[in-house]
């Protein structure tokens, strides 16, 4: 397997379990979207459809204020991960949620 992909793999966790810091934009991806993508599914659930496919970020905003909501899922992780990025909070969060409807799509 190409190193990259396991290097990008050990450092999703840095922070939390490893010392792996994300230097490379991949790394620093799926660093932010593993927290991110169990909010925006826990989001989801919520919701009479099940689905990301019926709703926008204004939603998410909602519940992601909520300290008690997908309390599991580490708001400090997504703000430093979209820092890392050089994105915004709101544009990472409307981004994701776009390529889990993409995702949606192709099943």
């Amino acid at each position: 397997m190409d190193e990259s992909i396991v290097r990008a793999t050990a450092s999703h966790g840095y922070a939390l379990t490893v010392d792996i810091k994300p230097e490379h934009q991949m790394e620093k991806v799926l660093y932010v979207v593993d927290e991110l993508t169990g909010l925006i599914g826990a989001v989801a659930i919520m919701r009479p459809s099940e689905s990301v496919s019926d709703w926008e970020l204004k939603s998410v905003k909602k519940k992601y204020k909520n300290p008690g909501f997908a309390a599991g899922c580490f708001r400090e992780v997504i703000e430093r991960g979209a820092d890392r990025l050089g994105w915004t909070l709101d544009d990472l969060i409307s981004e994701t949620i776009l390529a889990m409807r993409a995702s949606d799509d192709v099943d």
